[in-house]
C-alpha cells in the first residue's frame, strides 16, 4: 500500500521511551542513558508528566502497568488503582435520589493509588534511587517549562472546572490556562514531589500529607479519611490474554477494562479483516460491531474481582466468542446490542518504555477526567481524581458502589508477544477509547502490516456508549466510506481539529528479539515523540 504516514517510526538499539509531551519522554530517556532500566524510565516519564502535562495525570489519581524482564520471559501485571472509601454509602447516595456519582464532586474521590503504585513497581523491578527518577519532574514543576500546544488547549478547556475553589489557581496562570508557548510553573507541587524523593510513598499515605487531603474531602462533603489512605496498597495481578494472528496480547485483569480489548479481538479472529481491504466499508464495519458487543459484555461485567465474580474465563473462551460473532451481520448495523448470556462452562498519558536489555515497561497513569474532580488540595497542586464516577448505582450491578472496592477502570497498557518474546509494549489513552484503540492499533499492524507509527497515524474510528450506537470518524475518512456505514445503519459524525484528540492518544514501541532493534511510534494528535539511543 502507498505509504501514508505524516512520520517514520524511530529506530534505535539501545532503548527507547514514547509518551504524548517531548520533555517528559526526554525523563525518561535520560534514566535509561544514565544506566537505569525501563520501569525506572516509566517512573520518571510518568512522574514528568504529572507536571508538564498536569490535566490528564498526577499524583492524585491512578496507575496500571505490565512489566516484561526479558531474563523472567513473563508478563506482569500492577494494579495501582485506589479504591472506596470505607464510609462510602450506596444507601446514602440513593436516599438522596442520586442517579450517578457527579464527576466533579468529592464524592467521586477514591484513594489515588499513583504514588504507592510507582514505589510497589520500583521496589519489585527499579535500580536507580527514587531521588534520581524524581528530579527531572522537580526541576520542571520548580524552574517551569513551556507548555505544548495540545496540552494548553486541554487546559483552557478545564479553567471553569479549577476555578470552583480558590485552591484550583495553584494549577492555573494568574486564574487563566497557560498558552501554547507560556511558561508554567508548579512549585506546590514541586514541594510535595521532592517530600516523595525524599520519604518515598509513607510521605503521601501516612502523616500530615495524608491528613491534609482527607481534611479536605471532607471539608467539602467526601467519605475519605486518613485510614483509607494508609491502608492502601497496589496489587500483583495475574494478566490476561488472548492470541491474535499470530501473536498473543496482554492485558491487566479487572478491574480493568482490558478484557473488552480482548473479546474484541477475539469476535474479530473470525473475520478477514485483511481480504475486506484497510479502512473500507466492511472493515470499519466489523470491527465497529465488535467493539460494541465487547463493550457490552465489559461494562456489564467488569467489577472488582475481589469484591464479585468476574467471569473472565467465560469471556474470553472461543466458545462464547462464536456465540456472540454470530449476532453480527454482515449488511446491516446491529440495532441493539446487550450483553450476552454466558455459556455454562476511561483523560489518561501513556508511556512506553524498552530498554537495552529488552525489558520493558507499559505504563499508565491517569485522573481520568480533565484534572479529576477539579479538586485540588490547598497548598500542594495535587489534583484529585475522579474514578468513583465510574461506580453504578444500581444495586443489583456488579460495579456498584460499596466500601473498600475498585471501580470499573478505563486505564489499560496493553503488550503483545510472539513466540514467548517480547513483540510490543503500546497503549492508546482516552477514556473508553483505549480498548477501541488497543484493537484498531493491532488490526493496523497484524492485518495491514504498517509500522508502528503508521499504525498510530491511521485514521480512528469511535463508537459512543448512550445506546445509540453513534459511531465518531476521523476527518479524512473516505466520502463513500462514511455513505457506505450510513447505509448500513451506522449513526455517523465526523471529529477534526483538536477535537480529534477524542480518538486517542497511543505509542507503541516494537522489538526484534533477535536483532534487539527497537522501532517506536507516538500519537500525532497528541504532543508527544519517541525518542532513542
Amino acid at each position: 500500500m502507498e505509504f501514508t504516514s505524516r512520520r517514520s517510526s524511530v529506530a534505535a538499539r539501545n532503548g527507547m521511551v514514547a509518551t504524548s509531551q517531548p520533555l517528559a519522554a526526554h525523563a525518561g530517556l535520560r534514566m535509561l542513558m544514565e544506566g537505569g532500566n525501563a520501569v525506572d524510565a516509566a517512573v520518571a516519564t510518568a512522574a514528568a508528566l504529572a507536571v508538564v502535562e498536569p490535566m490528564s495525570t498526577g499524583i492524585g489519581g491512578d496507575a496500571f502497568a505490565l512489566v516484561w524482564m526479558n531474563n523472567e520471559k513473563r508478563v506482569r501485571a500492577l494494579n495501582g488503582s485506589g479504591r472506596s472509601p470505607a464510609a462510602a454509602s450506596l444507601d446514602a447516595l440513593l436516599n438522596r435520589n442520586f442517579q450517578e456519582i457527579p464527576a466533579t464532586s468529592p464524592l467521586a474521590v477514591s484513594i489515588p493509588g499513583t504514588v504507592d503504585a510507582w514505589q510497589t513497581i520500583l521496589t519489585s523491578y527499579g535500580t536507580m534511587p527514587l531521588s534520581s527518577i524524581l528530579a527531572p519532574a522537580i526541576a520542571y514543576a520548580e524552574n517551569g517549562y513551556p507548555v505544548s500546544p495540545v496540552i494548553a488547549q486541554q487546559w483552557s478547556e478545564a479553567v471553569a472546572k479549577l476555578s470552583q475553589l480558590p485552591s484550583g489557581q495553584e494549577l492555573l496562570l494568574n486564574g487563566n490556562a497557560p498558552r501554547s508557548g507560556e511558561v508554567m510553573r508548579l512549585p506546590e507541587l514541586g514541594k510535595i514531589l521532592r517530600d516523595i524523593a525524599e520519604g518515598g510513598r509513607d510521605c503521601f499515605y501516612n502523616g500530615p500529607l495524608a491528613e491534609r487531603i482527607a481534611n479536605f474531602v471532607q471539608s467539602e462533603g467526601g467519605w475519605i479519611t486518613a485510614e483509607d489512605l494508609r491502608n492502601h496498597r497496589s496489587t500483583w495481578d495475574e494478566p490476561i490474554s488472548t492470541e491474535y494472528r499470530g501473536i498473543t496480547c496482554w492485558e491487566c485483569p479487572p478491574n480493568g477494562q482490558g478484557l473488552v480489548a480482548l473479546i474484541a479481538l477475539n469476535l474479530l479472529q473470525g473475520f478477514d479483516l485483511g481480504e475486506m481491504g484497510f479502512q473500507s466499508v466492511a472493515s470499519y464495519h466489523h470491527m465497529i460491531e465488535s467493539v460494541r458487543l465487547a463493550f457490552a459484555d465489559g461494562l456489564r461485567y467488569i467489577a472488582d474481582p475481589r469484591a464479585v465474580e468476574v467471569p473472565t474465563t467465560e469471556l474470553l473462551s472461543m466458545a462464547y466468542a462464536d456465540l456472540r460473532r454470530k449476532t453480527i451481520q454482515p449488511n446491516r448495523a446491529t440495532a441493539s446490542v446487550s450483553f450476552g448470556q454466558l455459556p455454562s462452562y476511561q483523560d489518561t498519558v501513556y508511556i512506553t518504555c524498552v530498554d537495552q536489555h529488552g525489558n520493558a515497561c507499559s505504563f499508565i497513569n491517569s485522573l481520568f477526567q480533565g484534572f479529576g474532580t477539579g479538586l485540588v488540595v490547598p497548598g500542594t497542586g495535587i489534583a484529585l481524581q475522579n474514578r468513583a464516577a465510574l461506580f453504578s448505582l444500581d444495586p443489583n450491578h456488579p460495579n456498584a458502589l460499596a466500601p473498600n472496592i475498585r471501580p470499573y477502570h478505563t486505564i489499560i497498557p496493553a503488550m503483545a508477544t510472539r513466540n514467548d518474546e517480547l513483540w510490543l509494549s503500546f497503549g492508546v489513552m482516552g477514556g473508553f477509547q483505549q480498548p477501541q484503540g488497543h484493537v484498531q492499533v493491532l488490526a493496523n499492524m497484524l492485518d495491514y502490516n504498517l509500522d508502528p507509527q503508521e499504525a498510530l497515524d491511521a485514521l480512528r474510528f469511535s463508537i459512543s456508549l448512550d445506546g445509540t450506537g453513534a459511531v465518531a470518524l476521523e476527518e479524512g475518512v473516505d466520502s463513500k466510506v462514511v455513505q457506505g456505514l450510513e447505509k448500513l445503519g451506522h449513526p455517523i459524525s465526523i471529529v477534526s481539529g483538536y477535537s480529534r484528540t477524542a480518538f486517542g492518544g497511543g505509542q507503541i514501541i516494537e522489538r526484534d528479539p533477535d536483532s534487539g532493534m527497537l522501532r517506536g511510534g507516538s500519537e500525532p494528535r497528541k504532543d508527544g515523540c519517541a525518542i532513542g539511543w
